[in-house]
């Protein structure tokens, strides 16, 4: 009888490789980490290619309405270059700066826009700062600082429709229902001496109550939709001086009739 066969080992080749394993179980791991990574990154905004705004609306607001209808005296002229430059610096990314003026019509708009971010804090790897700089320097800051010098541009009228005005900037950027907006600023850079036909505090006396019994109460009725209002005066040495602290009053009663805020008032440096 014939001696029996030894039965074949397992050859190396058999059955799945140690190496091939780990090398497998490290690509998934990776692909893994790199998965998380990348659904967990923050996904920038779309924005709008003309206002650099969110899509689905700026987070907040900040206007600034500047009083055209007369001379802007050149002492006032830098301080408000100043302050309007401030405002755009202290807005965060997504927020909106709308510079306006008022002329004899109310007020238009010389430049909205949002702050895109000018790229600080963003990843080299998931963003691309240089660009978003760009973007920043080229579509905000620049226009920003050439709007600031366009709406101190005279526009002399005989009127002064500073409610009129007011009204105008409420109706196109305070009534806004979205739950994202996350506050409403409002500057305005006048002598805050209203003329209008309906209404004018060279007539009369600064008494809320008079205005209150004017055309002009339920005319400039409006909601600022609680926008904290600053007021910077400028001084007139042309016209007949005013009570300063009976026309804050009449504008701090405005105000709080039409659901705003009132911060301050303070006076512009420089006369004209």
């Amino acid at each position: 009888m014939a001696p029996p066969k030894k039965g074949k080992g397992r050859s190396g080749g058999e059955g799945p490789p140690i190496l091939a394993i780990l090398l497998f179980g490290f690509v998934a791991l990776s692909g893994g980490a790199l998965g998380y990574y990348y659904l967990s990154a923050e996904r920038p905004l779309e924005l709008d290619r003309t206002s650099l705004c969110p899509v689905d609306g700026p987070r907040a607001v900040t206007a600034v309405l500047v009083d055209a209808t007369d001379d802007l005296p050149d002492a006032s002229k830098r301080q408000v270059t100043a302050i309007v430059t401030d405002a755009a610096a202290s807005l965060a990314p997504h927020e909106m700066l709308d510079i306006r003026v008022i002329d004899a019509s109310g007020s238009r708009s010389v430049f909205t826009r949002c702050n895109p971010g000018d790229g600080a804090g963003l990843s080299e790897w998931t963003a691309n700062p240089t660009l978003a700089r760009r973007r920043w320097e080229e579509g905000f800051r620049k226009p920003t600082e050439q709007a600031i010098a366009a709406s101190m541009a005279s526009a002399r009228a005989k009127t002064s429709p500073i409610m009129k005005g007011i009204q105008d900037t409420a109706l196109e950027r305070f009534t806004s229902s979205q739950s994202n907006m996350a506050s409403r600023r409002l500057i305005i850079i006048s002598d805050m001496l209203e003329n209008d036909p309906d209404y004018s505090h060279y007539s009369g006396d600064l008494s809320f109550q008079r205005y209150r019994r004017s055309a002009a109460f339920r005319k400039y009725s409006t909601d600022l939709n609680d926008a904290e209002v600053t007021i910077r005066v400028v001084q007139r040495l042309s016209r007949k001086p005013a009570d300063d602290l009976a026309l804050i009053q009449f504008w701090r009663d405005w105000i709080s009739d039409n659901k705003g805020r009132f911060q301050e008032a303070t006076r512009l440096q420089g006369a004209g």
